[in-house]
């Protein structure tokens, strides 16, 4: 039997975590392994570098640090793990630094850099460019993943759980606040952004990876499968 696959995640949030988690199960099948996420670390406290998109920023910008200013050159990163997923929600790229406290670096690309949906992949190809370049790398290192839901994960919480949902259809990918339809669902199915209601539907999250990730169903749930299977 072959060892565990130790997997480190760098991501937005702990509900992000659950939903990665799950389709981890679903596209490993029964191969194991260990999830540990990087940042934020600790679900209340978020840790040193704080949450949101402007944590997994610092946390980049310190990993690039080590790697005498490269991602790729972190050894003790990749020595530890057999592969990093970078997470951030697409509807960063409707954010500025200045707006959240950051001053970018010269290295750093442009935001906002938000681009007309549909296609989602005109936002999502520029903002992977410039999760990259807090990194410095102008291509995702080998054994990295990115993982880049639009405009957030809760359009994938959504397409999972409520596939009848009415703004599934025709743009899922395009709507603004995927978030607003969790609380939106007849009262005895509705969940909230919150661990606990995520924990209790990941099961569900898992089961329904194949539907997301396949034909007709959502381009970014596609283009993570086909990274981390690359990756490997």
């Amino acid at each position: 039997m072959s060892d565990p696959l130790r997997i480190a995640l760098v991501a937005e949030g702990p509900t992000d975590r659950i939903v990665i988690e799950a389709v981890l199960r679903a596209v490993l099948d029964d191969r194991t392994f260990v999830l540990k996420q990087l940042q934020p670390e600790g679900s209340l406290a978020f840790g040193e570098f704080g949450g949101g998109w402007t944590g997994v920023y610092r946390w980049c910008k310190q990993a690039a640090k080590r790697g005498r200013g490269r991602l790729a050159r972190d050894g003790l990163l990749f020595e530890n793990y057999d592969l990093l997923i970078l997470h951030v929600d697409a509807d960063v790229a409707g954010m500025s630094y200045g707006d959240n406290a950051i001053t970018p670096q010269d290295s750093d690309g442009a935001l906002p850099c938000e681009r007309p949906c549909p296609p989602a992949t005109a936002t999502t190809d520029a903002l992977r460019a410039v999760l990259l370049s807090w990194c410095g790398e102008s291509a995702p290192p080998p054994r990295t993943v990115t993982c880049m839901p639009s405009k957030s994960t809760e359009a994938w919480v959504v397409t999972a759980l409520f596939p009848n949902d009415r703004a599934m259809k025709p743009q899922i990918e395009c709507y603004a606040n995927p978030a607003s339809r969790l609380g939106q669902q007849p009262k005895r199915r509705r969940i909230r952004k919150s661990q606990r209601d995520y924990q209790a539907a990941s099961g569900r999250l898992e089961q329904a990876w194949r539907r997301l990730a396949g034909d007709g169903g959502l381009g970014e749930a596609r283009r993570s499968e086909a990274e981390f299977m690359a990756a490997l």
